[in-house]
């Protein structure tokens, strides 16, 4: 017996002193690994692909000698935009974390000592880039070195003491930027901003008057198929389904339709070439039906935190880009309803945000109208001075409808308004105590379409179904609230024109 114990404890200990030196063995090749594999140490290139994509333009890439790599300046630009995200994910946590690999010994001290300055005055910095134009000055023989200046690089930053936000600043500038290739990667040895130019960049040259001028003529309405409500370019997707209601549309003497792009189901920053290729499809089709689209940009999206600005800039990119010059497209709508997210997200927040999509939309599509889409006359003041046109929502009494009108007007006295959302639901069940009709509902539309023509103001209803479901993402679980938005539609769940049909029916000299 003492024997065979004795074998058992020589067997364990010579199993046990293997595992442990292979462990020792492993630790060592994990620590020297450390810094050559940047991915597992700071998993920063899939963090920047997913939070930071601003936009990178080069301009003259002219180099005597060498020209620069088709590979490496897809390297340098992931190491470059690599390092303006570790620096201002820095400034916002004062952490070191990420800097030594993103930049050389000397570049690293200044920003360690703008860190260590932060924490000790209680600051911290939230920031990001939004547009860089670099032009290669410079590219070594051996490939180890690169200059460049990063032209009219658009910065915006918030800054705070402790939790309170002292001021935004938003700035345009240049700078001179050198990086050395160590280690397999590009990090910034330096990076210096340039004097100021004080010559002011000439205004944006829009041609927007031809569509102005439509909008006086919109007669229309928000528009979601009736087996698909707030999914659109979903599963369901049927063009011919579409077609049919652009028909029936385009009978009842309507002009206009307003449709919504869901940030998520199209991808978000990454925007999906199939939702692209069904969003021309319907343009094709209300075009095909006399059609003109009010696009919204973003709907169902509410984080204008400053670290996600270029995601949504590079989302709101792709979809103008894609349609801009389609012929059925008659305006942009940036935002539905973003004064709900107020009190939740921060006006001042939400606002900055809006600030920046209308001027990158103006900048990329300059021909047509850009537009918010607030949900009442008392907020759509906010930013008139910036969109071309203002739009409104307006779900209460129609009786009070002229009041809230002339307070708009009297506020902005020099832009077009758009209704850009009305209407009343004909529920009558036990969730609206039995009080909702369809004969209440042909009233209401045919007191407010009695204030529009008076006053000509164009205008988009809601919508054109009754629909069978509301998804819970919309209006919540409570079953009140789901029944009520079922039955805004002019026409019922099996297609059947409701009594407000024939107010909302326009001959074709209207």
């Amino acid at each position: 017996m003492n024997k065979t114990l004795y074998r058992i404890f020589l067997i364990v200990s010579f199993l046990g002193m293997n595992a442990l030196l292979i462990s020792g063995i492993s630790a060592m090749l994990s620590y020297l690994n450390t810094g050559a594999d940047r991915t597992s140490m700071l998993h920063l290139e899939l963090a920047t692909e997913k939070v930071y994509l601003p936009q990178l333009t080069w301009g003259n890439m002219d180099n005597p000698g060498r020209p620069m790599e088709k590979q490496t300046v897809g390297e340098l630009e992931k190491d470059y935009l690599g390092a303006w995200h570790v620096r201002n994910v820095a400034y916002e946590k004062n952490d070191r974390f990420g800097i030594d690999d993103y930049y050389t010994d000397s570049a690293r001290i200044r920003l360690y000592e703008q860190i260590d300055l932060n924490q000790k005055n209680g600051n911290w910095y939230k920031g990001t880039t939004l547009a860089h134009h670099p032009e290669l000055d410079f590219y070594s023989q051996d490939g180890t070195m690169v200059v460049f200046t990063d032209h009219d690089v658009e910065q915006y930053k918030e800054v705070y003491e402790n939790e309170t936000l002292l001021f935004r600043k938003k700035d345009t500038a240049t700078y001179q930027v050198m990086l050395l290739l160590e280690d397999g990667f590009w990090r910034i040895r330096h990076l210096k901003e340039l004097e100021r130019n004080q010559t002011k960049k000439e205004p944006i040259k829009t041609d927007k008057k031809r569509f102005l001028a439509q909008l006086d003529s919109i007669k229309g309405l928000n528009y979601y198929p009736q087996d698909a409500p707030w999914d659109t370019f979903g599963k369901k997707f049927d063009s011919l389904r579409l077609h049919n209601d652009f028909a029936r549309i385009s009978q009842m003497g309507l002009n206009t339709i307003r449709i919504f792009i869901q940030y998520e189901d199209f991808g978000g920053a990454r925007v999906f070439p199939e939702k692209i290729a069904l969003l021309q499809k319907t343009m094709d089709l209300a075009e095909a039906n006399g059609i003109k689209v009010i696009v919204t940009l973003f709907d169902f999206y509410g984080d204008y935190d400053v670290s996600n600005w270029t995601l949504t800039q590079r989302h709101a990119e792709s979809v103008v880009q894609a349609i801009k010059t389609h012929p059925a497209l008659l305006a942009w709508d940036i935002k539905n309803e973003p004064d709900l997210d107020f009190d939740s997200r921060k006006k001042d927040r939400v606002v900055s945000w809006l600030d920046m999509m209308l001027e990158k939309v103006a900048l990329w599509d300059q021909k047509h109208p850009v537009t918010i889409g607030w949900s009442n006359p008392e907020v759509a003041s906010e930013l008139a001075h910036k969109v071309d046109f203002v739009s409104f929502h307006y779900y209460r009494l129609p009786e009070d409808f002229a009041t809230a009108y002339s307070g708009l007007r009297a506020a902005v006295p020099n832009k077009k308004l758009v209704l850009q959302e009305y209407g009343l639901s004909s529920y009558d069940g036990i969730w609206n105590a039995y009080t909702g009709s369809e004969e209440d509902q042909a009233e209401y539309y045919k007191t407010m379409q009695a204030a529009l023509r008076e006053k000509r103001i164009p205008f988009l209803f809601w919508g054109l179904y009754d629909f069978k479901n509301i998804p819970t993402s919309v209006v919540g679980r409570l079953p009140w609230r789901k029944a009520y938005q079922k039955y805004f539609g002019v026409l019922d769940k099996k297609g059947r024109p409701k009594q407000a049909y024939e107010h909302l029916t326009f001959p074709a000299s209207e």
